[in-house]
Formats: structure tokens, sequence, C-alpha cells
């Protein structure tokens, strides 16, 4: 599926544009929408979308339909990712398509998903997707004309925005579509490039060990540069883009969007004397004491313990995985902002300047 020839597109980017780079929305268009309104997007920048606009999230058709109205506009241009990929479906068999419909019933949302409500298909009366994708076909025409176009990398004089990868020292129309969509970890492969290469796919705080931090990873030595703050697989992820003032600038910056509440640190708190972060690759736990709020559990692979919030756990069984989580004490100053996930009887899980961990303190609601 994925070790077809890669699409290149080579853009030309006008001096003085500003360039923000947006990767892994995953069908998220509130914070889409919240992201270019706080970035301030307009026909004066370049938007370039790195790749998983689709899946995972609650609207992935209406986020697809948001971004080819974009695409009109001559400044928004868009990297297919490896969740972006379903034209390939209409060169399947039988047996992909019963995978297909396996994954429908398990995720329960999606692209697909979303076309069948759109057309009046039940999916849950589903039995034979070889039959209703000719339909979905018929239907969508405009929408599979757009993702078949996408480009896997685009290329400017400065910069590679490829979804999750580049081999080094291969030429990039070389590529297949799967070396440049679908690559775990890639900034912990020894890889350096003389074109800065932008990626999103993996979630940046899964580099962390100890402390969970959701902002971009600029790395100058090896000139890549990753951007997926774990919007929508993530409780406490942001929607990141990185902002490059103009073609061939190194000034980068960023910005980044979620929807939590904004609070004033009231109570000054010391950092904790220790931390880990379990997450997703990693998650196996066993339950040392369940509670109706926290549960005490001790992480099977290192056997280190730490209160779990009971809902975080995926069964009731002894052993089981759980969303990803920290015990993390976030060191914090009163007049400290912070962004407020999820409010326990035992104090506050926040986001600081993008660190997540816990505040034991006072918060008071800010608004403005």
């Amino acid at each position: 599926m994925f070790d077809s020839p890669a699409r290149i597109l080579p853009l030309r980017i006008e001096k003085g544009r500003r360039i923000l780079v947006v990767s892994d929305i995953h069908g998220n268009l509130p914070y889409l929408k919240g992201l270019l309104k706080k970035a301030a997007f307009s026909d004066a920048d370049e938007l370039i979308i790195n790749g998983d606009f689709l899946e995972k999230g609650a609207e992935s058709l209406n986020t697809l339909r948001t971004i080819m109205e974009l695409s009109r506009r001559g400044n928004v241009h868009t990297v297919c990712g490896n969740c972006d990929s379903w034209i390939n479906i209409f060169t399947m068999d039988a047996d992909h398509d019963e995978r297909t419909l396996r994954y429908m019933m398990w995720k329960k949302s999606g692209l697909l998903w979303d076309m069948c409500n759109d057309s009046g298909i039940d999916p849950f009366a589903l039995e034979d997707f070889g039959q209703v994708k000719k339909e979905l076909f018929r239907r969508f025409m405009p929408e599979w004309a757009f993702l078949a176009r996408l480009p896997h990398a685009i290329e400017t004089e400065h910069y590679i925005f490829a979804h999750a990868s580049v081999t080094p020292g291969k030429p990039l129309r070389q590529h297949l579509e799967g070396e440049l969509t679908r690559f775990d970890a890639f900034m912990k492969q020894d890889f350096h490039f003389d074109k800065w290469v932008i990626v999103g796919h993996y979630p940046v705080m899964l580099y962390g060990e100890n402390i969970v931090c959701a902002n971009p990873i600029i790395d100058r030595a090896k000139r890549i540069i990753s951007i997926d703050g774990g919007c929508v697989l993530k409780d406490d992820g942001q929607l990141n883009a990185l902002v490059i003032p103009f073609e061939g600038s190194e000034d980068f910056s960023w910005l980044a969007y979620d929807p939590f509440p904004v609070c004033t640190v009231l109570d000054a708190q010391a950092e904790g004397p220790r931390s880990y972060y379990i997450r997703w690759g990693d998650s196996r736990v066993q339950v040392l004491q369940r509670g109706p709020e926290f549960s005490r559990c001790r992480h099977v692979r290192t056997g280190y313990e730490m209160d779990i919030l009971t809902k975080y756990l995926f069964t009731g069984e002894e052993f089981t995985d759980c969303n990803d989580c920290t015990d993390y004490i976030l060191p914090l100053r009163p007049g400290d902002r912070v962004s407020l996930v999820e409010k326990t009887s035992r104090g506050f899980f926040v986001k600081h300047n993008g660190v997540s961990g816990w505040y034991y303190g006072d918060l008071e609601r800010s608004y403005g």
C-alpha cells in the first residue's frame, strides 16, 4: 500500500511571505480553526499542512472539505500522511476490504465512517465494504480527486516538508511513499541534512523520558524539526504551528492551540523529586490497588509505581494498558498561567508552556 513512487511538489515561495507549518490535525477541525485564528493566518502567508489531517478525530470529512476550500486560495499546500492515503483502497482486493471494514468498526470514526454517515449509509449495517466503496467513490469524487493529487513531500529552496521522514543522501524523487509517510522516532536517528527537514507523524512528547512536553523540537545540528503536538492522540495534546518568518530564515518560532481554560497559579510549588512518563507503546501496568478515582499501579517494564486516574486504565484486569500519564510535579510560581486539563480531588493536571504535570495549590480562572 505504501510502496508506490512518492509524489514530490517543488514549491517556490515568494520572498517575504511568512510560512506556517501544521501537522497531525487528525480530524480535529476546532483545533485547526482555533490555531489559524490564533496565528492570524491570511492571504499574505503560506500554509503547509504536513500530513495526517484525517482519522482518529471526530470530523475527518469536514476537515478534508475545509482544507480543500482553503487550498482554493492558492497559498495552502497539503502533504499526504499515512492516515490520508485512503485513495489506495480502490485498488485493493477483497481481503483488504474486509480489513478496512474491521478498522471502521473498531474506530467508529474517520473518513470512510463520515462518508457513510454523510451518504445516509449506516456503517453498523455494512457487511461487504467492497460494494459500498463503489458508492462512496461515486458520491465523493471531488474529495477523492483532491486526495489523489496530494504530494508526499513538498520541497522549497531551503526546506523539505515530509510527513514522517526523509532518507539522507537519497534524492527526494527516488523515495517511495512509505519512506516519507511512515517512520517512527525519526529524530532519534543519526541523520543530518543540508536542507531543513520538517516532519510530524511522531508525537514530540514521546521523545521525552520523564517530562511530557508537546512543543516542537528544533535540532539545529541535524537540521530537523518535529512538530506533532499529539492533537487528538493525547488528552493534553495541542496543535502546533511552526512559524518561519520567510523563505530561507532559520529564526524559527512556534505557537500552539488547545481549548483548555487558562488559570493563574496562586501558590508556589517546587518541582517534584522524580517522575516518569508512561506512554504509548510501553503502557503496560499492573494494578496494585484499584480506587474509584485513582489506582496505584506499577509500570511493568520499569517497575516504577505511581497513582494513575482509574479512568485511564483500559480494562478492569490486574494487568492492563493505560492512557499516557505522568506523576511529574511542575515547578510553578504565583502568577504563572497554566492550562487546566483535569481537575481531581487531589489537585490539578495542567500544562505550563507546553509541559504537562500536576499542581497541588489553588488556581484562579483567567478571563480575556
